[in-house]
């Protein structure tokens, strides 16, 4: 609990609020004495706390102050700024005073806790793990996060953001490992924003990144907990959004986009198996279909003997080009699967089989496209969805396009020409100021855990990239860890 108390002048903010219909504002009844008035929003407040915690106190009139203490509400503020008033009113508070014309207002928090319950993470499933995913309330997302790490240098500063929404931003750290340029060039950057209205982790994440028109994500969105615990222990920055069920980490590598949590819990060899089969994957889609295009249009020569009689063969009644052939296969699964999302769930599912099972073969038997295209066309979709990051796969999918484009007008140059641009702009890349490659400069502790994952008594170094403060994870097994630098001053 806490007193305040401001000497500018009280604006009527009952008049202010009153406007609202869901807005109440009324006189307790008492047999002896003066009465309470209560002003609150019946639609941000919880109904049990008012009538259980709140009004049974409000029978005997006694001074704000001893009321505070009285009433078994933990977060309570003893105020006469009306700014302050109508601030705390629109976060679910309920403002008592003695008299309307008194100018001391006793502010109790009773708003509604009742938000849905800690599922699954839907973006980032796994097999095997911790199945605990964020909800929209923050509070929730940080008590998630500090089961995971019980340590006082877990730090949380809390920000406001958007001139309308007055979102409740959340910056976290570990005090002693996350370097304090990147905590403080975070906490700049999310001050520095303005906007109106924050809706979403999102929204900050565009506006903070190093180069906001790159199409590769800077950061990562993550609505899995050990994820977040595991990035603040390398020594990561995460940002926290009231009303939102996922955390950005910052800052990250292109590498990252690759790795799934559910790597740990398998054998490190195995884990390897399937971080390399990833990347392989994403490869395959960036390019299978733009190397179709290329060698169907100018480099048939490529093609063994074998092989160039099936795909002639298939192409004999198609009577586009390659590169409109593509085009249209592309948009078409592009399409089925943007309705797949936008459906009903039980709906999406059976359009995004179903559909795609359907059109795909009616539209090879009515010679509009190969069926070797069709072929490649699935796999590099599925391929695109092996990145655990599902704002990476969406660059993927975007990025392939243009390659298409490049490969119908210059052949395969146009292909390379494409990778080497594409090159080029990751090396330039950076977020929050560190390198996006993490391999360049090269740096031997990437191999731990990026590119492979080492067993965990090999994994002795936080990422240098990160420019931890404390760099060693451990040391060996017969000495203690090295404890915490001291707390930033």
């Amino acid at each position: 609990m806490k007193v305040k108390s401001d000497d500018k002048n009280n604006q009527n903010w009952v008049e202010i609020l009153s406007d609202s219909n869901d807005f109440v504002h009324y006189h307790t009844s008492i047999t002896d004495g003066e009465p309470y008035w209560i002003s609150y929003y019946r639609t941000l407040s919880s109904s049990d706390i008012l009538h259980q915690d709140v009004l049974p106190y409000l029978q005997d009139q006694i001074s704000l102050k001893e009321l505070m203490k009285k009433i078994p509400v933990q977060k309570s503020i003893l105020t006469r700024d009306s700014n302050e008033i109508i601030q705390n009113i629109m976060n679910g508070y309920m403002a008592i005073q003695i008299h309307p014309n008194n100018e001391d207002c006793l502010l109790v928090n009773i708003a509604n806790s009742k938000f849905r319950d800690i599922g699954m993470p839907t973006l980032e499933s796994s097999a095997i793990g911790p199945q605990a995913g964020f909800i929209e309330e923050i509070d929730t997302n940080i008590n998630l996060i500090r089961k995971r790490l019980p340590m006082p240098e877990l730090i949380v500063k809390e920000l406001k953001v958007g001139k309308l929404s007055n979102t409740k931003v959340a910056v976290l750290y570990v005090n002693g490992i996350a370097d304090k340029e990147n905590v403080n060039t975070v906490i700049q950057r999310i001050n520095d924003i303005q906007y109106d209205h924050i809706q979403d982790s999102s929204y900050v994440s565009s506006m903070i990144e190093d180069n906001s028109n790159s199409l590769f994500p800077q950061s990562i969105s993550t609505e899995r907990a050990d994820r977040v615990a595991a990035g603040l222990t390398e020594g990561k920055v995460i940002i926290a959004v009231d009303g939102s069920p996922n955390l950005v980490i910052l800052p990250v590598t292109f590498m990252e986009s690759f790795i799934a949590m559910e790597d740990y819990s398998y054998s490190w060899i195995i884990s390897n198996f399937f971080r390399i089969l990833r990347v392989s994957a994403i490869f395959i889609s960036f390019f299978i279909t733009p190397m179709y295009v290329a060698i169907m249009t100018y480099h048939y020569e490529l093609i063994p003997a074998r092989l160039l009689e099936p795909l002639v063969g298939s192409r004999a009644t198609v009577p586009f080009p390659p590169f409109m052939e593509a085009l249209f296969l592309e948009l078409m699964i592009e399409m089925v699967k943007e309705a797949g999302i936008r459906l009903p769930l039980k709906i999406g599912q059976s359009l995004g089989v179903v559909g795609g099972i359907v059109i795909g073969q009616a539209v090879v038997e009515a010679g509009l496209t190969s069926n070797v295209l069709l072929i490649i066309v699935g796999l590099g979709t599925l391929a695109s969805y092996t990145s655990p990051v599902y704002k990476f796969s969406n660059t993927i999918r975007f990025i392939k396009f243009p390659v298409i484009f490049l490969a119908a007008w210059m052949g395969l140059l146009g292909v390379f020409l494409c990778l080497i641009f594409t090159l080029i702009h990751l090396l330039r890349l950076t977020s929050l100021g560190r390198p996006y490659l993490s391999q360049y400069p090269l740096r031997i502790t990437s191999f731990q855990d990026l590119w492979i994952r080492l067993p965990f008594s090999m994994q002795k170094d936080n990422p240098k990239t990160l420019r931890p403060q404390q760099e060693k994870k451990f040391v060996d097994s017969k000495k203690h860890p090295e404890p915490l630098n001291d707390f930033y001053e």
